[in-house]
């Protein structure tokens, strides 16, 4: 079958791929391996699909290239995706830090786009898996012109396709539980577009025995910090979770995609007082005879500030402490720092860092430079967003950019 543009993967990106290069009259067929459509859309948010950020920017977004994610996201912004649900009769709200998400189920999204690509009548190969994808010397179809040429071969266990354009919306290895695959590095190496090496992104961070056995009682306790993945990274005032593994919640998955970036690795940083000066504490609380782990109380769940003041040694009255040890002991509460020993994998991560070597794509189209009608878009590429929807801008960004060109 001759198309003339061959999507792989029906995620966020692809979908929306779909559907956009569909209405340009395009010939369009979409090839997904998994039995559900749209599934990490379906999970995310809670089941509500925090589908964007009402502040986007490309310093939301970790890249080799930092600047290559500018022009799809001007191309295609939030603004943009916000007009198209709301024009076609989702609700939605705000939450903290500009994060929108759907009034009702997550599936409204999945839905939708669904329906735009039936009415738009993309093909569909599904459940199908891709065996091998080849480039076509010469046209081999009697449909192919000079100017509309069959470049790629398709093949799947339901059928052969030859297209024009090819675009690869396959995703990273977060979350292999629902599908993820390597097949989109796979392909990139097949055709000689470079890889910047996948880790786990947004993902919680293990720590090592000897610091776990002291901060495991501590498991369940969450408290409002400001993390930093290195120094110098960009700080994020969200909450710290303890977990019987290590170190979770929002301020942690935002520190362990830089903390990830950063070669050597570095201890992360902690914040435990945001926008608290220790000293004006202690020096209220001195008079009144109170201990520090007392005083903490007051702004952090009560296990923590004992065990912290415990850990450290800090038992006696704050009137009794010599100057040196306050000022240690108020460094130590606005710069605690703690050594990960790793991540808990990509089974526990949000998204996958690193990808598609940027330098070898088109920022205005998303295509490979050296290969023309390859496409590449959505998380398999090296543009990793902040947690809070972000990386579903990307996807509605990076696809949309493509369905233009391709």
């Amino acid at each position: 079958m001759d198309m003339d543009v061959i999507i792989i993967g029906a995620g966020a990106a692809g979908l929306f791929c779909a559907a956009h290069a569909a209405q340009r009259g395009r010939r369009v067929l979409l090839i997904e391996h998994a039995q559900n459509i749209g599934e990490r859309i379906r999970i995310s948010g809670g089941g509500h699909c925090n589908f964007t950020n009402r502040e986007v920017s490309a310093k939301n977004y970790l890249s080799q290239n930092p600047h290559f994610c500018h022009s799809a996201l001007a191309q295609y912004s939030a603004a943009d995706f916000i007009a198209f649900i709301t024009s076609n009769g989702i609700a939605y709200h705000e939450k903290t830090l500009g994060q929108l998400f759907c009034d009702g189920s997550a599936t409204q999204i999945t839905n939708l786009l669904i329906a735009q690509c039936l009415a738009a009548e993309v093909q569909w190969a599904h459940p199908a898996q891709v065996l091998h994808v080849e480039k076509i010397a010469k046209a081999s179809s009697t449909e192919a012109t000079p100017h509309n040429p069959r470049r790629f071969c398709v093949h799947t266990n339901v059928g052969t396709f030859r297209c024009t354009s090819l675009v690869v919306a396959c995703g990273g290895l977060a979350v292999p539980t629902i599908g993820a695959t390597p097949l989109g590095y796979q392909l990139a190496e097949q055709f000689g577009v470079p890889v910047i090496a996948p880790s786990p992104a947004l993902v919680p961070l293990a720590l090592a025995p000897d610091t776990l056995d002291v901060l495991r009682p501590l498991a369940g306790v969450s408290l409002p910090v400001m993390a930093r993945g290195y120094p110098h990274a960009p700080q994020f005032a969200e909450d710290l979770l303890i977990t019987h593994r290590g170190l979770s919640g929002p301020a942690i998955l935002q520190a362990s995609s830089y903390w990830q970036q950063h070669t050597p690795r570095a201890p992360i940083t902690l914040d435990l007082l945001p926008g608290i000066d220790p000293h004006v504490l202690f020096t209220a609380a001195s008079a009144i005879r109170q201990s520090i782990a007392q005083v903490l109380a007051e702004h952090m769940p009560r296990r923590f500030a004992q065990a912290w003041a415990q850990i450290h040694g800090y038992t006696q009255p704050i009137g009794e402490m010599s100057h040196q040890a306050l000022e240690h002991a108020a460094q130590l509460l606005k710069h605690w720092t703690l050594m990960p020993s790793g991540t808990l994998g990509y089974a526990k991560a949000e998204v996958t860092l690193g990808g598609i070597d940027t330098r070898a794509l088109s920022s205005k189209t998303m295509q490979v430079s050296a290969v023309p009608g390859l496409f590449f878009i959505g998380e398999v590429v090296d543009v990793t967003g902040w947690l809070g929807g972000y990386n579903f801008q990307w996807a509605w960004s990076s696809g949309w950019v493509a369905a233009q060109h391709c």
